[in-house]
């Protein structure tokens, strides 16, 4: 007979984990299965990882910026293997934080990948995680979608020759040159990595710029530093073709015409809902453009079914999944509901000068009011003895009528960590009068966000 619970939750992801946890809490009985990674995405083949990368990355300019402190001392060699090993060692001890994290609330664990066989019942199949395991039939209440998604690649030949953002983490040599494909947040990061470890980086993109989405003096301001910082930047440009030479390498062919060649080619092209397998069309969940379909509650359109974090597509961000979680779990098992301020999800991307924004983009804010915009672009203090050429760039949206702050972007040296600070101004409505009475620290970069007083531009509202 099929063991029975109040709760199943399919992924053990940030959301999953979360949900599973605060249900259990809440004196519910709790199943959680995971096919591949406790701790999903973000701790094993995504945030986490990639973050220590960086970190690694940042570390190529400290002999050189060093000696423009007064410091003296041999140049320093990156072991690829060795931050391989190391970054293998650490999601490893948080793998067995998350499974202990739920042990200890009374979450009951498989191993394995669910699919329906109703809409109160799902069968686990064996993975790699225990592939000696047999089938198990698993009954619940109530089931929570939460498998997250996975990389995408394009359909073009020889598109299986390339690696996706799950490969990158496990390479066993550092490319001495490699393409990448995408503009996105993967492929800008990965892009600072590979090229301050040393990489001869070249990355192709279809849009005008990079990081489609974000405000567009951020996107301007980072092409100018990528391209300083020596990638190669191809915009309008997509792959036709991919085939290996005699000599190990991949030939890519453009959309152009033209031709590369590299030692790896990195699919930054996208992630997309992990659903396969789950035959949800067999018990009629809506899924639309392969996204499962909710609505406010996360219901599905089945009944006691439903889904959040990345398997909806909706903002896909580990925070996010984890409050969706905590939500849902409080909402069915605690009787209350909890609040998060979706609307101003802060987001960063961690290129070598990080980037970071919360609330509206100008063009978006314009939509709907005239908005002051105060911007500022300076060399921070750090570049005064280096004569660097990297500044930072600050830049507040303002709604013109109300004076709202409601949208602030940075890029710069600790801009993630600062805007998530200015993300709690924005999220309680507060106007820029708010932001001029504020005594700044000095000096900082982030006292700029308060001492700017002059108006840059009014741009008009643009919408209906």
């Amino acid at each position: 007979m099929a063991a029975e619970y109040d709760l199943l939750v399919i992924g053990a992801g940030s959301g999953g984990v979360r949900c599973a946890r605060i249900a259990a809490q809440h004196g519910a009985k709790v199943a959680i299965v995971e096919a591949r990674h406790w701790g999903g995405t973000c701790v094993n083949i995504g945030c986490v990882p990639k973050k220590l990368m960086v970190y690694a990355a940042d570390y190529a300019a400290t002999g050189p910026e060093a000696q423009s402190f007064g410091w003296e001392g041999a140049a320093w060699q990156h072991d690829w293997a060795r931050l391989i090993s190391a970054k293998n060692d650490e999601i490893a001890r948080l793998n067995q934080i998350y499974t202990a994290m739920l042990e200890k609330a009374g979450v009951t664990l498989f191993k394995g990948t669910a699919a329906f066989l109703s809409r109160h019942e799902v069968e686990i199949s064996p993975s790699a995680l225990d592939p000696s395991a047999g089938k198990q039939r698993i009954r619940a209440r109530k089931i929570v979608i939460a498998v997250g998604g996975a990389p995408s690649r394009p359909d073009i030949n020889g598109a299986e020759l390339g690696i996706v953002s799950d490969d990158a983490f496990y390479l066993a040599e550092r490319p001495r040159k490699i393409l990448i494909i995408g503009g996105g947040y993967i492929g800008v990061e990965f892009a600072g990595i590979f090229s301050r470890l040393g990489s001869d980086v070249t990355m192709v993109f279809r849009g005008e710029r990079p990081l489609r989405g974000f405000d567009d003096d951020l996107r301007t301001h980072l092409t100018e530093a990528m391209t300083r910082h020596g990638i190669t930047l191809r915009p309008g440009t997509s792959p036709k073709r991919i085939k290996r030479l005699p000599d190990g390498t991949l030939a890519t062919e453009f959309d152009q015409g033209d031709e590369m060649t590299s030692d790896c080619v990195f699919f930054a092209t996208g992630r997309h809902p992990a659903i396969d397998g789950l035959n949800l069309d067999a018990i009629g969940v809506t899924c639309r453009e392969g996204r499962v379909v909710t609505d406010a509650s996360f219901a599905t359109s089945v009944p006691d079914i439903y889904a959040i974090g990345d398997v909806t597509d909706q903002i896909n961000l580990t925070p996010v999944a984890i409050a969706q979680g905590h939500i849902l779990a409080d909402r069915i098992f605690g009787g209350h509901d909890r609040y998060w301020a979706f609307e101003t999800t802060p987001k960063a991307v961690f290129y070598s000068q990080p980037l970071a924004s919360v609330g509206l983009t100008e063009e978006e804010a314009a939509q709907d009011a005239a908005v002051d915009i105060y911007l500022t672009r300076f060399r921070p203090m750090r570049q005064s003895l280096l004569k660097g050429d990297d500044q930072v760039l600050i830049k507040l949206v303002v709604d013109s009528g109300d004076e709202r702050v409601v949208g602030a972007h940075m890029m710069g040296d600790a801009a993630p960590e600062i805007i998530q600070a200015v993300a709690i101004a924005v999220t309680a409505r507060l106007k820029k009068a708010d932001f001029d009475h504020t005594i700044g620290i000095h000096p900082t970069s982030a006292e700029e966000i308060v001492t700017m007083r002059t108006v840059t531009r009014r741009t008009p509202q643009r919408g209906v």
